[in-house]
């Protein structure tokens, strides 16, 4: 999305809507779905059970940083994201 986010993703374990494209304007632009989680979904539970609070504007940020130090890119997930059909 322009203007936002250059050095952040999320990892969604619920469906957000408010991150997807509803119009090409500041608050409009959300997020690609760019990878999906096929293996560790053990390491993104860890994630999602750290303390978290409000941080300037945001909420629901790390009390601590969280630091992923290892992540393969499986071609089989890829192909998966792109070659779907759609519904």
């Amino acid at each position: 999305a322009p203007l936002a986010a250059p050095a952040q993703f999320f990892i969604n374990v619920a469906d957000n809507d408010f991150l997807n494209f509803s119009g090409e304007s500041l608050q409009g632009w959300g997020y690609c779905v760019f990878a999906e989680v096929v293996e560790g979904m053990d390491v993104v539970d860890k994630i999602k059970g750290v303390a978290t609070g409000r941080s300037g504007m945001h909420q629901d940020v790390p009390k601590e940083d969280v630091i992923i130090e290892n992540v393969t890119v499986s071609e089989y997930s890829w192909r998966c994201l792109f070659d779907a059909s759609p519904s």
